[in-house]
């Protein structure tokens, strides 16, 4: 599943994140994603940004000023729904506050996706818990005790383990390379038994396109219309080229993962009879010939006597003539006289 992470990159303009859906349909996503948040219900007046924040926005604005300018209504939300019902994609959104579950309860979402800020969150946790849908769970900044009780909380309320993907996720942006660890998301498969994915904040599209090689169910990843725009996550978001680029490399990567059972693939069965080798005549072999290991070689083409079957051409005699070079097939002999 790609979720085209819209976040707050549309700036607080239901007409810009109406583009958005209709970029991230066209890119080839799965899903569109936002944030549902009340301000005040989020952030205290005296909580400071973040320091990507602090790049990005003005000295003097607030984190509370900050995302009141870039909150969506929940008109805004019911019209993005609409969007996405139209354009054939999935609309998501991050509930960041009970209330905004509230709202994104009476849009009739089926999947629940728990921002990397709330793992730690217990009354969210279980109110999330309680819905018994499907919960896509972020661990940017969490250790795995800290999945493990996240993990526990949303069960106990009534959310069935396999309804659950754990996303590794580093919450810094963009994400060091150094600072990414796509083998955590392993260890936490192998720890919990539960589906993962990756939730992307690196530059660029190759780490989210490795983590789909290494068994991610789930790709997550920033996205605006421009990085130039301003606010707080555009700069490590990917333009509309990339994630049609990504989308187009996550599919690619899917088909070639293929089911692990070890055949020739139809495409290449053609090309044994090429590139195997038989046993051929090393000499001219008249007819009647009893074949001595000398009149023996093992050369292309793949369309005569295997070389595994070499030894058990010694010792017949030949029906026919045989030509230098020429492959050797059963019929050539008479395999009644095989020593």
């Amino acid at each position: 599943m790609i979720i085209a992470e819209s976040g707050v990159n549309h700036n607080g303009c239901v007409e810009t994140a109406c583009r958005m859906i209709d970029v991230a349909a066209d890119c080839g996503a799965d899903a569109v994603k936002f944030q549902t948040f009340e301000p005040e219900r989020l952030v205290s007046r005296f909580a400071p940004k973040a320091a990507y924040q602090q790049r990005h926005t003005a000295a003097d604005e607030s984190q509370l000023q900050m995302i009141e300018r870039l909150r969506l209504s929940a008109e805004d939300h019911r019209r993005l729904l609409a969007r996405c019902r139209r354009r054939g994609i999935v609309f998501m959104s991050s509930a960041f506050d009970l209330e905004s579950i509230d709202v994104l309860v009476g849009l009739g979402l089926e999947t629940f996706k728990v921002p990397s800020g709330e793992i730690t969150d217990d009354p969210y946790l279980r109110k999330i818990g309680a819905l018994g849908r499907r919960v896509i769970l972020s661990t940017g900044m969490a250790d795995m005790d800290e999945i493990g009780r996240a993990l526990e909380i949303l069960t106990a309320a009534g959310t069935e383990r396999d309804s659950i993907t754990v996303l590794q996720c580093n919450t810094e942006y963009p994400t060091p390379m150094r600072d990414v660890n796509l083998r955590a998301m392993q260890t936490i498969r192998e720890a919990f038994g539960v589906a993962v994915g990756y939730s992307d904040h690196t530059e660029g599209i190759e780490v989210a396109i490795a983590a789909v090689a290494m068994g991610a169910t789930v790709i997550e990843k920033h996205f605006t219309l421009d990085r130039t725009m301003a606010g707080p996550d555009h700069s490590a978001s990917v333009e509309p080229e990339q994630l049609r680029a990504l989308a187009a490399a996550v599919r690619n990567v899917e088909l070639a993962m293929g089911d692990g059972i070890k055949r020739p693939s139809p495409s290449e069965r053609r090309n044994r009879a090429v590139a195997r080798k038989s046993v051929v005549a090393a000499v001219n072999i008249p007819a009647g010939s009893v074949i001595a290991p000398e009149m023996l070689a093992v050369k292309r083409p793949g369309t005569g006597v295997p070389p595994g079957d070499l030894e058990m051409l010694i010792g017949s005699r030949t029906r026919r003539s045989i030509d230098h070079d020429e492959v050797i097939t059963w019929q050539a002999v008479e395999r009644s006289v095989l020593v």
